[in-house]
């Protein structure tokens, strides 16, 4: 029976993609081990980096391979934290996390990618956003209200209870005593990391500039380094509804 190649292709692709979380999570799994030990019980970045693999599935043999890595003292690989900004379509203030080994490869990657998708490199962008801790839980663990009352108690400054997700945020210094203080009520969260939450959003209001958006944030993502890419873009439903 004939097979038509798109579908052979978009198979292809998905598979791409999926190898490449895959490369993304191991690599923070091996830092989170190299900066805080193989133990998951006393290395809370190691236990979150561990639930987020398997909440996409990534094979058991893949995580203790990576753990591996990052305890065998010949590994001598360091990676850095390092973080981008600048400018995509449409205006867009860009900020792109990154996990790297050489600064020299990473930098200029990025920079190619900006041009070449039409924005800037290097252009300070911070002041549009605020920097926050962030947590989430899934929503089976706790009511919207029980949630809430827990967070606040425990330090935080706002809760959010989405479709999919418990939101919280609080000051970046108060991290980590909440995340200790919800995760021995709810166990483990989802996410628990420093973010920048949009507090100037720049709209798009055109097809063209958010498919060239969407495009960019897809480029930007496939480059081995970046671990994450933060935007203050403001789409609006009906955009969005013609981009999928």
């Amino acid at each position: 029976q004939f097979i038509p190649l798109l579908d052979n292709t978009s198979l292809f692709q998905k598979a791409v993609q999926r190898a490449r979380i895959f490369s993304k999570l191991a690599r923070e799994i091996t830092v989170a081990v190299k900066t805080g030990g193989a133990d998951p019980d006393g290395n809370p970045r190691l236990r979150l980096a561990i639930q987020s693999a398997r909440s996409e599935n990534m094979p058991k043999d893949n995580i203790e391979r990576a753990i591996q890595k990052g305890s065998q003292s010949t590994d001598t690989t360091n990676y850095e934290e390092v973080r981008y900004e600048g400018y995509g379509p449409g205006r867009v203030a860009i900020i792109v996390e990154a996990l790297t080994d050489k600064r020299a490869r990473t930098a200029p990657n990025l920079r190619s990618l900006f041009t070449k998708k039409g924005g800037s490199f290097g252009d300070t962008v911070l002041f549009n956003f605020e920097h926050v801790g962030y947590i989430e839980f899934g929503l089976n663990v706790a009511s919207a209200d029980a949630m809430f009352e827990a967070a606040l108690e425990a330090g935080a400054d706002d809760v959010q209870t989405t479709e999919t997700a418990h939101e919280i945020t609080c000051k970046p210094e108060d991290l980590g005593a909440v995340r200790e203080a919800l995760e021995k009520k709810f166990g483990t969260p989802n996410v628990a990391r420093f973010d920048w939450k949009p507090t100037v959003e720049t709209p798009v209001t055109d097809l063209e500039t958010a498919q060239k958006l969407m495009s960019f944030i897809e480029d930007l993502n496939e480059d081995d380094d970046v671990q994450r890419v933060i935007t203050n873009a403001d789409i609006s439903e009906d955009i969005l509804a013609q981009l999928s």
